[in-house]
């Protein structure tokens, strides 16, 4: 188990957090409501330079989009950057982001999705962990900010209503965790994968892809031999495919078909990443820290992780 985590300083009242675009653009409203809760926070906040630009799907070109990222971790004021959100474009700069100044003045990212790319590569290349979530909704804002603000271990138990929950294999496991969206860690293979020896796996999936999407895509990462000396898998959201069969198989048939074969614990239904929501229907999530010890216990349904500040 590699503990050789580099970890960022805890934040305090008045740090400056920088909002940047590696990927798609927001909407210019988005941005204000960034910045209005950073602030209730008591944080100061400020923005990349090309944080709206467009360029096609793109928040500005690739040149433009990782000089916002990198201009970030080379700027000792900021001490933590927040994607404001994922779409697409991060796998495009995740491996030219400047990581002896990421290494040397160590922050935090904040981001999921797309933004996974950037979670493996910092991790791949200078063991800086990151936090897998946004600030959309009463329940991402308070863990992003006890995961940036606080000390405190996380301790989250499984959702028995989540569609990923009705998958759980025995047993007991500890690790740093790692992952993201199952389908950029799936690419990421051969790219940007840091080691999984002794880890525990975190996927969540989205979009309009299917389960034999799924299917293809874990197979990729059992016959790659990038999950060698996997300790463990924790399963957040799979909502979009609720309801959705093919062939006779759900989605529960293809994880338990394809993460079976790992002979390792695995936990279902945590409640992060997309697709899950509110009471009033609005999106919302708990917020993981990615690259931090872990400890998977399947048979409590917990999963405990230890911070990623000091």
């Amino acid at each position: 188990m590699n503990t050789g985590l580099l970890s960022s300083p805890m934040l305090r009242q008045g740090d400056l957090v920088r909002l940047v675009s590696p990927a798609s653009y927001p909407e210019r409203s988005h941005v204000e409501e960034h910045i209005n809760t950073l602030e209730s926070w008591g944080l100061r906040c400020d923005t990349g330079r090309h944080i709206i630009d467009e360029y096609g799907y793109m928040a500005g070109t690739d040149a433009n989009r990782l000089s916002d990222l990198n201009d970030a971790f080379r700027d000792p004021n900021v001490r933590a950057i927040i994607a404001i959100r994922g779409g697409s474009g991060a796998y495009r700069i995740a491996d030219d982001i400047d990581f002896v100044a990421a290494r040397s003045d160590p922050k935090p990212v904040i981001g999921f999705s797309d933004i996974t790319n950037i979670h493996l590569s910092l991790l791949a290349h200078c063991q800086l962990g990151g936090i897998h979530g946004c600030i959309w909704g009463s329940r991402a804002q308070r863990s992003v900010k006890q995961l940036l603000m606080s000390k405190e271990s996380v301790t989250l138990r499984a959702n028995a209503e989540a569609v990923s929950a009705g998958l759980r294999f025995s047993g007991k496991a500890r690790g740093r965790l790692v992952g993201g969206n199952l389908a950029e860690v799936a690419h990421a293979v051969g790219v940007r994968m840091p080691s999984m020896q002794g880890a525990i796996l975190f996927l969540e999936h989205n979009g309009s892809a299917g389960i034999g999407t799924v299917d293809r895509y874990l197979t990729q990462l059992i016959r790659s031999g990038t999950l060698k000396g996997l300790a463990g898998v924790v399963l957040g959201s799979f909502e979009c495919l609720r309801n959705r069969s093919k062939g006779g198989w759900n989605i529960l048939d293809v994880l338990h078909d394809r993460l079976g074969v790992l002979n390792v614990p695995v936990l279902g239904g945590i409640d992060a990443g997309h697709d899950i929501t509110d009471k009033n229907g609005n999106n919302d999530q708990y917020a993981l820290p990615l690259g931090s010890i872990a400890t998977l216990h399947a048979d409590e349904r917990t999963l405990v992780v230890e911070p990623i500040v000091h």
